[in-house]
């Protein structure tokens, strides 16, 4: 793994943990870096770190709020 893959890496506590969890990571990094940015989208997917994924909290939320109104 390059040394600069390395400090990306490090410089996240979310893609440590990731890679910790999903060790078949290490060897597809290893051998080309530049999946990283694969990497990156997995881990986002995987962690709901995604725009639309925080749409949808939103949306969710307010569908609750909304539920819990019409209840009054």
């Amino acid at each position: 793994m390059t040394l600069d893959l390395q400090f990306k890496l490090k410089s996240n506590p979310l893609y440590l943990t990731y890679l910790h969890e999903n060790s078949n990571w290490y060897k597809i990094l290893n051998r080309n870096p530049l999946s990283f940015n694969d990497f990156i989208e997995e881990m986002k997917a995987a962690y709901k770190l995604r725009p639309q994924d925080k749409i949808d909290k939103i949306l969710n939320t307010l569908d609750v709020i909304n539920a819990i109104m019409e209840m009054k």
